[in-house]
């Protein structure tokens, strides 16, 4: 059993109506870095939706301890990981970078500009959740277990602790990673933030 399957239990049996898929959904985060629970709920999502919108959330930020990745690494990271999955037809994917605009009330509305038109959002994020359901989406919050293990925040820890990050993201995020010399950079930044203890310092998932 793989890493992704083993701590991400995904009903794929579920669908979101009775009788047939809907046209497009939403799948929006930071993707930092993008791993193998991201792998996960993009399949499930497919099974839900003919089109997915994959949303770069905070795409103006990098080279923070939370956001250490741009935009573009991300995305290439996205793409090359699912080029790689025989079974996701690549042209069904949109990818789109989000800014931050930090007024929360506001923020969905500037998601429905920079992106083509929706029916379901796929998020994990309790506010994320609450911010469209306020706004009359649909949304839908796959099962996630051990998350504390599979997700962005593990994945940063161990490249700062010189733990076993490679097992948890895909093997082309790894090669994205290691061709900009990530570890090197998400060390100088924690480097930079070292007044700030690695136990009390915020990194918390999004």
């Amino acid at each position: 059993m793989n890493i992704c399957n083993k701590y991400f239990k995904i009903n794929l049996n579920y669908r979101t109506t009775s009788q047939s898929i809907l046209h497009r959904g939403l799948f929006i985060g930071r993707f930092q870095p993008f791993h193998l629970g991201h792998l996960a709920t993009i399949k499930f999502a497919l099974t839900n939706v003919k089109e997915l919108i994959i949303a770069i959330g905070s795409a103006e930020k990098s080279h923070e301890l939370r956001n250490p990745f741009t935009a573009g690494e991300r995305i290439e990271m996205i793409k090359s990981s699912l080029d790689a999955v025989n079974e996701i037809d690549i042209s069904k994917i949109f990818t789109i970078p989000i800014p931050d605009i930090n007024i929360h009330s506001l923020w969905t509305h500037q998601v429905d500009v920079l992106v083509p038109k929706y029916n379901l959002v796929f998020s994990n994020d309790p506010f994320t959740c609450i911010l469209f359901r306020e706004k009359g989406k649909k949304v839908i919050e796959p099962t996630l277990h051990q998350r504390e293990v599979l997700s962005a925040t593990e994945v940063r820890c161990r490249m700062i602790k010189n733990g076993d990050w490679k097992r948890l993201v895909t093997s082309q995020t790894v090669k994205v990673i290691e061709d900009i010399h990530g570890i090197k950079r998400i060390k100088a930044i924690f480097a930079k933030n070292s007044e700030t203890s690695y136990r009390s310092f915020d990194f918390s998932p999004k």
